[in-house]
């Protein structure tokens, strides 16, 4: 890391990116739209619990935002893609690639 001004600036980076997670939805029509949820997925920290949530979550026909000024309504289908950051790096299983590596970003065809 490189010197920043504040000296507790690194910290408070940290624990500020640790306080939500990104979900970016790409829809069908080609558009996308990120939310940040403050409230992680609940877990009691073991792989198992967080591969269960994460699992029933993407079962769901509809998926519910609540943000401060509305409620959003998400039809899976359609949803192309879904993006989580930070990566949950304790999912596991036959479905799952892990120790993956983009090489290119998502071109559209013309």
């Amino acid at each position: 890391m490189t010197a920043h001004p504040h000296p507790h600036y690194w910290k408070v980076m940290e624990y500020q990116e640790s306080l939500y997670t990104q979900l970016t939805f790409h829809y069908v029509n080609g558009t996308s739209e990120s939310f940040n949820l403050y409230a992680p997925i609940e877990s009691d920290g073991t792989h198992q619990t967080t591969q269960l949530e994460v699992r029933h979550l993407l079962k769901k026909d509809w998926w519910i935002v609540n943000l401060p000024e509305q409620t959003v309504f998400i039809n899976v289908d359609n949803v192309l893609k879904m993006e989580m950051k930070p990566a949950l790096s304790q999912l596991q299983g036959e479905d799952v690639f892990s120790n993956a590596e983009r090489v290119t970003a998502l071109n559209r065809s013309r």
